[in-house]
């Protein structure tokens, strides 16, 4: 394996739902959550995301607000997750997150190298996107639109 082998790509997102989840307000994402997710595993780069029993992140509250929710995941390249994110079925999703989600007043993504196998935790997500808050873009936790190319350790 070459150095930037060793790397993948972490990404953690949020979001704020403007209802819970159970009301009907939210119902087409909850129902789009299986297909979405199934998408992604299948897409090229793909390596791994976060999900419960249940085969999503929905449970998981990393914030003292029950209404944010996370997602976290690991794919092989830059170009990898943003040709699923952009480039496929999801990007109909996301055109859509605002019938979901309240409009973000901060960020609300960010993206890290991990070590090839690394798996990340919602804590070590959740601070890298809490430093980006604080920090802007830097090889800590980085943007699509501020991408950092891999740096090898």
């Amino acid at each position: 394996m070459t150095d930037e082998q060793h790397l993948q790509l972490a990404q953690l997102n949020v979001g704020r739902l403007r209802a819970p989840l159970e009301s009907p307000l939210i119902r087409d994402f909850v129902e789009g959550l299986e297909p979405i997710n199934a998408l992604a595993e299948a897409s090229p780069g793909f390596v791994w995301r976060l999900q419960t029993d249940e085969g999503d992140a929905t449970a998981i509250r990393p914030y003292d607000d029950d209404l944010v929710l996370v997602n976290l995941s690991v794919w092989a390249s830059v170009t990898a997750l943003s040709d699923f994110v952009y480039r496929t079925a999801h990007s109909d999703f996301l055109r859509r997150r605002r019938d979901w989600f309240e409009k973000p007043t901060e960020p609300i993504h960010c993206l890290w190298w991990v070590e090839h196998g690394h798996r990340p935790t919602v804590v070590e997500a959740v601070e890298r996107l809490a430093h980006l808050r604080a920090n802007g873009s830097t090889d800590f936790a980085f943007t699509f639109r501020d991408a950092r190319d891999p740096v090898p350790r």
